[in-house]
């Protein structure tokens, strides 16, 4: 075939979380094994496939409305991710779409393409970098560990969506993250819908990998990618007993002393009534326990505020359990289907927009007074942009795009994104924080 032939163009857009965003890198790693080219414009792409979310209505109508947009910029759309999961929701919507398929539907997604615009060369004379296709920066990569999730929360559609976990084995989870550090990952962001359940469905099954057996379990991941010589970012973790296990890797350096826990509340009645896994467990004690570990462990969680039956009691106790380093908090939404719609004493939408806004007013606070502490320290950060006058980094404390960041302003013609850089401290924001060279 003549190199001159103009090859098919796709456009691509992805939504929702970043289990939705290693879908769409999938999808365009086997396109471009393929020969098809990526194209940024609707105007240039002869079709475009759209990975949607669907978990909460706002989520629901920015996909809608993408979908909407795409249709009328360029007309030939397919639809993949959690929306397509949703019944007749997008045909309904969009009777012309071409095609429409659930989340992690990647052959599916290739097969619609195939038909409608057919690729045009053997792909096995295609080449891809080793680590595929991504479309997070050069320098942090997300890995993906399974799909899915065994628990049934009244507030969430995901297992309907997603399906029940099914965990990746540990060597093919290693054998990526491998790969991708090779190719210059400095940042591996772990990521699945429950972490900490990593391998309960494949009975911890043993796999060898560089020579080593290891069970597919969260604490034989943790210590196989402590392994790897880079920042090891964990998400998603439930706080089950077995996660103590990992914290001395983090006071060891292995790993980044970081979790990010989905506890959604403090009230053991309104943990109970969302029917969330370990809403028994004494949480306050285990985080004392791990700080006691790991003095410098942070910890990163979301709330929700104005679940159905939500007193003033149980806000009061989300307000005093809210000591943590990182929080985000977000309105009860009705999801359709959810079983917590069916719930009594609903909330009024003023007062959860109040609750929200009063949690977060005293998380600021607490940020700014944790934040404060860290002036005069010297501390390791992964350069994200070079600006002409500052360089805006991430500390350990940091997760891209959701938590806060270092700022060292100067001009730095010698600093490149993805560089480590040693600073001091020297000022504080309530979420960021400013510094300087460790040499200045």
């Amino acid at each position: 075939m003549s190199s001159s032939v103009e090859q098919p163009r796709i456009g691509m857009i992805s939504l929702g979380c970043p289990k939705a965003l290693v879908d769409s890198e999938i999808i365009i790693t086997k396109l471009r094994a393929e020969g098809y080219i990526i194209s940024p414009r609707y105007e240039d792409a002869e079709l475009v496939v759209i990975n949607t979310c669907g978990f909460i209505d706002s989520a629901v109508e920015e996909s809608l409305d993408t979908i909407q947009e795409a249709m009328e910029a360029n007309g030939k759309v397919i639809v993949t991710g959690c929306l397509g999961a949703k019944g007749n929701i997008v045909r309904e919507n969009f009777p012309d779409v071409l095609a429409i398929t659930g989340p992690h539907a990647s052959d599916e997604v290739i097969a619609a393409i195939h038909q409608h615009l057919p690729p045009l060369h053997d792909p096995h004379q295609s080449l891809v970098p080793v680590q595929g296709i991504k479309l997070t920066p050069k320098h942090y990569a997300y890995l993906k560990i399974s799909e899915g999730c065994n628990h049934r929360c009244s507030f969430c559609i995901i297992p309907s969506l997603r399906g029940d976990l099914v965990s990746r084995p540990i060597d093919q989870v290693l054998d990526d993250a491998d790969r991708l550090v090779s190719a210059g990952v400095k940042e591996l962001l772990v990521i699945s819908q429950d972490t900490s359940a990593y391998g309960i469905d494949l009975k911890y099954k043993r796999f060898f990998w560089r020579q080593q057996s290891y069970q597919t379990r969260f604490i034989d991941l943790a210590t196989a990618l402590g392994q790897l010589g880079v920042w090891v970012r964990m998400h998603y973790v439930y706080p089950y007993p077995h996660v103590d296990k990992v914290i001395p890797l983090m006071a060891e350096g292995l790993i980044l002393p970081y979790l990010d826990i989905p506890f959604q509340h403090a009230s053991k009645k309104i943990l109970k009534a969302m029917r969330r896994p370990a809403h028994a467990e004494n949480t306050l004690q285990r985080i004392k326990q791990w700080r006691s570990i790991c003095p410098e462990i942070v910890i990163r969680s979301t709330f929700i505020a104005g679940f159905p039956g939500e007193s003033e009691q149980d806000f009061e106790e989300l307000l005093e359990t809210a000591q943590l380093d990182r929080v985000g908090c977000f309105p009860y939404s009705a999801v359709e289907g959810a079983k917590a719609n069916q719930l009594p004493g609903s909330v009024d939408e003023e007062l959860k927009q109040e609750r929200v806004a009063t949690l977060m007013a005293l998380q600021a606070s607490i940020s700014a007074n944790k934040l404060r502490r860290h002036i005069g320290n010297s501390m390791q950060i992964l350069v994200d942009r070079v600006e002409p006058d500052a360089v805006i980094g991430r500390s350990y404390a940091d997760a891209p795009e959701i938590d806060g960041v270092v700022e060292v302003p100067g001009n730095f013609e010698n600093v490149s994104i993805g560089d480590f850089l040693d600073v001091v401290i020297t000022e504080s924001t309530e979420h960021d924080l400013i510094a300087k060279l460790s040499d200045e």
